[in-house]
C-alpha cells in the first residue's frame, strides 16, 4: 500500500513539474493572444488616421494608428488589451478625438501587422518607450496622456513612471501579474513568472495625475484590484467605479464617457 501511494505522489510531483515548465517556457501562449494580420492589410475606419511603422531598438517594425482630432488638445496614447490587433483597437479612438485628442494606437510584437515576438517585460517596457520618445518629437510631453487598458494598464502605469506625461489612466487595471496569479493559480511558484508588470510599484513613482475606471462586476480583473491600488495615490488621483460594468466595453458605457470628458478637460 505504502509502494503505491509513494508511487502516485511521484506520479503527481511529476506532472507538477512538468507543468511548470511548461507554464514558464510557454507563458507569453497564456498571457498575449494577438491576432496577426497580412501586411498588406487595409485598415478601415469612419474618421481619419495615419498609418506608422517605428522601428525598435533590433531593428523590428511596430505598427501604429495615429487618429487625428479636427481641433487637437494633444495626444493619447493608448496602450491595448491582450488579445486582437489595430483593426479592432482602433475602433476606441473615436471616444477620444470627439474630446479633442488625437489618439496613437500601437500594436505589440506579433500583433497586427507588427513584426517580432514577445519574450520579455524589459523588452515591451523598451519597445514603449522607443514608441514614446517617437511621438514625444511631434507632441510636447505635457500634452500626452497615456492610456492602459487590461494588460495594458500596466506597461502604461511604467511608462509613466519613468517619464513625465499630462496624466495616466488606467482601465481595469490589475495589481500586478504576480498578484493575478497567486489569485488564480496559488500553487504555482510566482518566480516562474517572467510578466511582473507590478503597477503597485510603478505607481508609487507616478508624479501626474493618476485616474482609474474600474468596473465592480469585473469578471477578469477583480475591482478589488483597484481598492489596493488606491493605497499608492497621491491626493489629486481618483478611483472612479462603474457600477455594474464588466472587463469589456467600458469605452461605450455612458458613465464612464460623462466621467472621461471632465477628466479630459
Amino acid at each position: 500500500m505504502k509502494k503505491r501511494l509513494f508511487g502516485i505522489l511521484k506520479i503527481v510531483i511529476g506532472l507538477y513539474i512538468v507543468g511548470c515548465g511548461l507554464l514558464y517556457f510557454f507563458q507569453e501562449r497564456f498571457i498575449f493572444l494577438p491576432e496577426k494580420l497580412e501586411q498588406g492589410y487595409e485598415f478601415k475606419f469612419n474618421q481619419k488616421f495615419e498609418e506608422l511603422n517605428i522601428k525598435t531598438d533590433d531593428g523590428k517594425p511596430l505598427n501604429g494608428l495615429l487618429f487625428k482630432a479636427d481641433s487637437s488638445k494633444g495626444l493619447i496614447f493608448y496602450l491595448h488589451g491582450n488579445a486582437g490587433n489595430l483593426s479592432s483597437w482602433g475602433n476606441v479612438a473615436k471616444t477620444y478625438t470627439d474630446l479633442n485628442y488625437d489618439v496613437f494606437i500601437i500594436d505589440y510584437r506579433g500583433y497586427g501587422k507588427s513584426e517580432g515576438e514577445i519574450n520579455g517585460e524589459e523588452q515591451l517596457f523598451k519597445d514603449n518607450q522607443i514608441v514614446y520618445n517617437k511621438l514625444k518629437k511631434d507632441y510636447s510631453e505635457d500634452n500626452i496622456i497615456l492610456l492602459g487598458y487590461s494588460i495594458g494598464t500596466g506597461m502604461a502605469a511604467k511608462l509613466a513612471s519613468t517619464n513625465n506625461p499630462k496624466k495616466l489612466i488606467l482601465q481595469a487595471p490589475y495589481y500586478s501579474l504576480t498578484d493575478m496569479m497567486t489569485q488564480r493559480f496559488p500553487i504555482v511558484p510566482t518566480f516562474l513568472l517572467k510578466y511582473k508588470f507590478a503597477t503597485n510599484e510603478y505607481l508609487d513613482n507616478c508624479n501626474m495625475p493618476v485616474i482609474i475606471f474600474h468596473g465592480n462586476q469585473d469578471e477578469v480583473i477583480d475591482y478589488g484590484a483597484s481598492l489596493r491600488l488606491k493605497e499608492y495615490f497621491k491626493p489629486e488621483d481618483t478611483l472612479i467605479t462603474l457600477d455594474g460594468q464588466g472587463h469589456n466595453g467600458m469605452t461605450k458605457n455612458s458613465d464612464y464617457l460623462k466621467a472621461l470628458k471632465e477628466v479630459l478637460q
